[in-house]
């Protein structure tokens, strides 16, 4: 499975890609290495993967695990698809996209080489909007926020497509503004913006920039009016609840009303069922130490069979599933017959 690296490769290296150190099998020819891409430095995604591939390098000497930032999620799966990568960092709302030939991937149907597989559904994210806490009475909802500079998140990245899919339902008529994610807290201070987008993982754990953001700048979180929540749920988005004290700054607000998706870190065929079964065998055992390195992969440690399951539900027929993440819920009783045509070979 060696591979030279291509000159993309190499240079999201020397941006930040790294190695973590595992123990040296008898025979080196046996390692196995394995690129897996996720979203940016200071990102959730980058964050997870770093725990989870410390752990899986320490306890897996066959393989060498290389994780591998990228502008966005959205890359990653790209950059699997197309064989730059060997895993990848993925949601269900890509699946979704790619499956329908629609949105960020519209037309990118026929470029894949690798079939992208569900195989290790991680948490969820929360997504949400942030605004200047002298300004939170100006606002009833996000509809007012209609006509205003918002900054949803970068492009590519899939927490944008997912508030941007609500705030599409309820037709608030924003205007995007791109920003790097550290000038957000900045450029709400100053006027810039008006709203950014306030995310959480697993329930609970805000993303790094979106924290030094709230810390730098006095935000509000924004909720969606009583109205604006049963139009969303009306049209299929579902809502949490998420308490103000899994921020480590005053929201102006009891809660936080976000909206869920499922993200995880997948591989395909190239990784062979009984491998992925190991790894999920692996992440159940130590989740009490991944969630002590990163709260945010809370959810495994809290039911890891279910965070699989909803995954799996979330993203239909979408995208088919590893033969690896299919045994491992059959040995734990969780696995739906319905989805027997949907196992990859």
């Amino acid at each position: 499975m060696k591979r030279c690296l291509t000159t993309a490769i190499a240079t999201l290296v020397a941006a930040g890609a790294f190695t973590i150190a595992a123990p040296a099998p008898t025979d080196a020819q046996d390692v196995t290495e394995l690129r897996w891409a996720t979203s940016s430095v200071g990102s959730s995604g980058h964050r997870a993967l770093v725990s989870l591939m410390t752990m899986l390098n320490r306890e897996m000497d066959d393989y060498s695990i290389t994780v591998m930032p990228t502008p966005g999620a959205a890359a990653s799966v790209r950059g699997f698809a197309t064989g730059q990568f060997d895993g990848y960092y993925g949601a269900d709302v890509a699946f979704h996209e790619i499956a329908g030939d629609t949105g960020r991937y519209e037309g990118f149907r026929d470029q894949i080489e690798n079939e992208l597989l569900q195989s290790f559904w991680t948490f969820t994210l929360e997504v949400g909007l942030g605004v200047r806490a002298e300004d939170r009475d100006d606002y009833d909802g996000w509809r007012d926020l209609g006509g205003s500079p918002v900054f949803t998140g970068p492009a590519p990245w899939d927490v944008r497509a997912a508030l941007e899919r609500g705030m599409q339902i309820l037709d608030v008529g924003h205007d995007y503004i791109e920003l790097d994610t550290g000038l957000a807290g900045s450029s709400l201070a100053e006027g810039t913006i008006d709203g950014f987008i306030v995310y959480t993982t697993g329930g609970g754990a805000p993303a790094p920039w979106v924290t030094e953001a709230m810390l730098a700048t006095d935000v509000a979180v924004l909720n969606p009016s009583a109205d604006e929540q049963s139009i969303l749920e009306e049209n299929g988005v579902a809502l949490v609840e998420i308490g103000a004290d899994a921020f480590e700054t005053d929201i102006h607000a009891d809660e936080a009303v976000l909206i869920p998706f499922f993200y995880g870190f997948h591989v395909g065929m190239n990784v062979p069922e009984e491998d992925v079964y190991r790894m999920l065998n692996l992440v159940e055992e130590h989740s009490e130490e991944l969630v002590a390195a990163d709260p945010g992969l809370s959810q495994i440690n809290d039911d890891m069979v279910d965070i699989q399951v909803r995954g799996i539900q979330s993203t239909g027929d979408a995208a088919r599933i590893h033969p690896g993440l299919a045994r491992w819920l059959r040995e734990r009783d969780a696995w739906d017959e319905a989805w027997d045509d949907r196992v990859a070979d």
